[in-house]
């Protein structure tokens, strides 16, 4: 009897979780399908901190000192301005809280045919990148940001059939200090070659499993920045040699890329390197920092330096500032319009002003 008893708990905890976990699959789905906007292309970005939203507050708010600070709420990540000034032609999903905490909890779900997202987040939902994410993040389990949006396209093929998605990943493989210093040193040097394969087979291997699904998915690949132009970084490798020598092995990855995107019309480079040259600069043939200011709008200027008010191209945590994003939307749009043939309105400065600064508060109108 007590045998019995005890399998009919079992049995009635699991199916208890199953209905708990269903449930919440079916609320997901609920609130999933009144959510989007079916004119617009779904938008689906798989990435690390570069990509995830700064107003993410089950994440930042237990860190004061994050995306901006005491400026937070009025600092903006790319993703985050194209969704809302361009949502009528690219879809990010809903907002809301997505995933959860517990990666156990992230394996049931998976076992019972649901959703397993992990780690948990406030975002846009076809937003799957997540700070601290690496290249491996992609395609291995729990995190497995491909198979995440690909369980959320399949709820919608034919939405998703002309759908985008940018992947943006490799800073926290080989764009930290230790790697950039190798380079600096041996711009082959092994160990970094080594991170930088591993990140362009788990590109491709994204890319092929997306494209499986959906061939006629179009695909953004961004190439690494390299964190030398970084305001932190300024005051290292301050010589000609140590510098080339970083862009040189940098390249490998972005070359990678690049050969990824020539092979398939369905596929776009960002050139992340040049787009940053192209505004701010890059440090002077002696290696010593040289950057010059950027204008936005008729009066403002963004220096490369750190700090959380808009006028620094970064902020204090060392990501991307408000006007750096804007712009880096800006040419997004740019991007896709010209590659893939799209139509969406381009973002003029003086929208992207408008959006940043909407009171005045900031100077820059």
């Amino acid at each position: 009897m007590k045998k019995f008893i005890w399998l009919a708990l079992c049995v009635g905890g699991i199916g208890g979780l199953a209905w708990l976990l269903s449930g919440l699959d079916q609320r997901w789905q609920q609130v999933f399908r009144a959510s989007s906007d079916e004119q617009a292309v779904p938008f689906g970005v798989l990435g690390d901190s570069d990509s995830h939203a700064y107003h993410d507050d089950l994440t930042f708010s237990r860190w004061p000192g994050a995306r901006g600070g005491e400026l937070r709420q009025r600092t903006w990540q790319w993703t985050e301005v194209l969704a809302r000034l361009r949502p009528n032609q690219l879809d990010p999903g809903p907002w809301g809280t997505w995933g959860t905490r517990f990666r156990h909890l992230s394996g049931w779900r998976d076992a019972l045919g649901l959703d397993g997202r992990f780690p948990a987040k406030q975002d846009y939902l076809f937003n799957q990148a997540y700070s601290g994410a690496v290249c491996a993040n992609l395609n291995e389990p729990p995190e497995d940001q491909t198979r995440r949006l690909l369980t959320l396209m399949a709820r919608e093929p034919t939405r998703w059939r002309n759908g985008v998605v940018v992947i943006r990943m490799g800073t926290n493989d080989f764009g930290k200090e230790r790697t950039l210093d190798a380079l600096s040193r041996n711009p082959v040097d092994p160990d970094a070659m080594a991170l930088i394969d591993a990140c362009l087979s788990h590109v491709s291997r994204s890319v092929q499993r997306l494209h499986a699904a959906q061939p006629g998915l179009r695909i953004v690949l961004v190439g690494i920045f390299n964190n030398a132009e970084w305001a932190l970084f300024q005051g290292l490798w301050q010589s000609p040699q140590a510098m080339a020598s970083i862009r040189q092995g940098l390249a490998r990855y972005d070359d990678g890329l690049r050969a990824l995107a020539e092979q398939n019309p369905r596929l776009a480079f960002f050139d992340d390197q040049a787009w940053f040259a192209a505004r701010w600069g890059t440090r002077g043939e002696t290696g010593i920092p040289d950057y010059r200011p950027v204008r936005f709008g008729a009066r403002f200027e963004v220096s490369n330096t750190g700090g959380d008010e808009p006028r620094h191209a970064t902020l204090k945590d060392g990501h991307a500032g408000t006007v750096w994003n804007a712009l880096w939307a800006q040419s997004m749009v740019g991007l896709l319009n010209a590659r893939f043939g799209m139509s969406v309105p381009a973002l003029t400065t003086d929208e992207l002003v408008r959006f940043a600064d909407p009171d005045g508060r900031f100077g820059m109108q």
